[in-house]
């Protein structure tokens, strides 16, 4: 049986991103359970798990991998750095035509690679099979609590990218004691989980929509809303998820409810650009009924769902604050200003935990598949080149890469 080998790319993009698609064990690991498989390591510096770690479990170091049948990264390769007619893993951010990476794109088509993208890896029930969103969900979560501990003089804790791993980020969480305040957790997928994992480990307990609109309460409180929550048809009728997936712009937001009750905003839910926004910039003026003084978006829309997220802000500096009186960014943490963290790279902040995560699930759900027969079309269903030509339903993008 031919061998077959698999190279971990050095991340070229800049900023260079910390994370890993396998760490040095899992790679260890792999090489175990499957002997047809060979792995190469491009030597990086910046990784954050280093050379020698690699080294320490018994793997190759190399900085050509022009040998590799497939090459795994994590961020968009620079167009210059592809090798031809190899098969290429990482999150390539085209599928939506963004304009950036239009002519990383091109080249990879003439250079006839095969290229998977991480974001198209579904089941048979289109379901997402990998991401960092568990991730992003649990930094995002927790910047949302730093920044209201900062804002009103609380507690004072380490950001996550200053705590070495997610023991330490936990360690932080024992110092807290919130107020009595309630705090708004939107979506129901792997971001919101992640988040809810932060507000469990506070011990902060969970309420229905129901119960955080209409009671009051002694102690800090969380509840958790979905799309039926804050949106209904404009018409009237009854709520259909189906048809408002299919048909957002017919639907309007019912967010305004939560308005007065809400203290910190913890927003994972995906939105539709022909989606309602949860609200509008005339409600946050309203200072009697707009009660939300901290806003953690780790969906980073910008000018999407939440009109306050009017830019990105980065892991050195993650909060900036927003005036709804002038409806202009202005200091966070002053008590006129809503206070917006909205980091769009979060999972960065722990990339070691970030990236075994990301890892277990890929040797657990995909690697069978990328490596032997893919029975079940995982492969395939995110293969938006074949030997340089676009694939099956990516063809739309034709008029992208013309």
């Amino acid at each position: 049986m031919k061998k077959l080998t698999i190279g971990i790319l050095r991340e070229g993009k800049m900023p260079h991103d910390k994370r890993v698609p396998f760490t040095p064990q899992q790679c260890a690991e792999i090489l175990h359970a499957y002997p047809e498989v060979s792995l190469l390591i491009q030597p990086c510096e910046y990784r954050c798990y280093s050379n020698d770690e690699y080294k320490d479990f018994g793997l190759t170091l190399q900085e050509d991998l022009s040998s590799c049948d497939i090459l795994l990264g994590i961020k968009e390769v620079p167009k210059q750095d592809f090798i031809a007619g190899k098969t290429y893993l990482f999150f390539s951010h085209t599928i939506k035509k963004q304009a950036h990476n239009k002519a990383m794109l091109q080249e990879a088509m003439r250079k006839h690679l095969t290229l998977l993208d991480y974001e198209c890896l579904t089941d048979e029930q289109n379901n997402r099979i990998l991401g960092f969103g568990r991730y992003a969900g649990i930094i995002g979560a927790y910047s949302g609590i730093v920044g209201y501990g900062i804002k009103y003089d609380l507690f004072h804790l380490k950001q996550a990218n200053e705590c070495r791993d997610r023991i330490e980020l936990d360690e932080e969480i024992k110092r807290v004691r919130l107020p009595n305040m309630k705090i708004l957790v939107t979506g129901g997928g792997r971001v919101a989980n992640g988040a809810m994992e932060i507000l469990g480990a506070l011990k902060v307990r969970k309420v229905t929509p129901y119960e955080f609109v209409h009671y009051s309460f002694r102690e800090p409180v969380y509840t958790q809303v979905h799309s039926k929550d804050y949106n209904a048809a404009k018409d009237g009728t009854a709520w259909n998820s189906e048809h408002f997936y299919a048909n957002p712009s017919q639907y309007r937001s019912t967010f305004a409810q939560y308005l007065p009750h809400t203290d910190l905003l913890i927003h994972c839910a995906f939105w539709h650009p022909q989606a309602p926004v949860l609200f509008s910039l005339e409600e946050m003026k309203n200072t009697t009924n707009f009660h939300i003084s901290v806003i953690a978006d780790i969906t980073c829309d910008i000018n999407g769902s939440i009109p306050s997220t009017q830019r990105a802000s980065t892991i050195d500096h993650p909060y900036y604050g927003f005036n709804p009186q002038t409806l202009k960014e202005d200091v966070p943490f002053s008590r006129h200003t809503i206070t917006v963290m909205a980091v769009d790279n979060l999972p960065c902040e722990l990339p070691r935990d970030a990236s075994e995560d990301f890892g277990k699930n890929m040797i657990e759900r995909v690697f069978p598949s990328l490596i032997g027969e893919d029975s079940m079309g995982i492969i395939e269903r995110a293969s938006i080149l074949k030997n340089g030509a676009l694939n099956g339903k990516f063809t739309y993008l034709q008029d992208y890469v013309a």
